[in-house]
């Protein structure tokens, strides 16, 4: 059975966000989680980075391109909307994700980003890179990268004091076709 530390991984993604930085005369930089997973990996480097300003949060949710099938999530629209509290136009946009699977989700995020503004430059650190891309996407950091089944599906885990760790499951076949992680 596959073993990731996830808290080993998240030192080893703080460190390579921090060299995805833009120097502050290279204009502004913020972190923007993708929901949710990657949600609580921007807040936690936000505050571990001791980064100024504020981090945002950017759902996929109306921008997928499986939205027909899997329609607006019960209760999900109103808790994971899309906070952006600073101006896109202009800002280096570190988006921070739990896991990299088919860029489908990267992809539904860039476009909701380019409806608020148009960034200087958006770069993708994900603490898990799962391979089984179907779209031209890449990190520029990984973490990690493994391999599972694509029947498997791996989804970070926060626990009340705010630490990480995997869940390994099996997909349904219903969640397979709508769910690339």
């Amino acid at each position: 059975m596959l073993q990731l530390d996830a808290e080993a991984l998240y030192a080893d993604l703080r460190e390579g966000v921090r060299r995805l930085l833009r120097p502050a005369a290279a204009g502004p930089t913020s972190l923007v989680g993708i929901w949710s997973g990657g949600a609580w990996l921007a807040e936690r480097l936000h505050r571990d980075l001791a980064l100024a300003g504020q981090h945002g949060v950017i759902s996929s949710t109306l921008h997928r391109d499986d939205f027909g099938s899997r329609g607006l999530a019960a209760g999900k629209l109103g808790s994971d909307a899309t906070q952006l509290p600073f101006d896109i136009d202009g800002r280096h946009i570190v988006l921070v994700d739990d896991v990299l699977y088919t860029g489908r989700t990267v992809r539904a995020v860039i476009n909701e980003l380019y409806d608020f503004g148009r960034p200087a430059s958006v770069t993708l650190a994900v603490l898990v890179d799962r391979g089984g891309r179907e779209l031209p996407i890449e990190a520029a950091y990984a973490a990690s990268r493994i391999v599972l089944a694509a029947g498997q599906k791996l989804t970070l885990v926060r626990d009340d004091t705010g630490r990480f760790t995997f869940a390994v499951r099996e997909r349904s076949a219903a969640g397979a076709a709508g769910e690339g992680r």
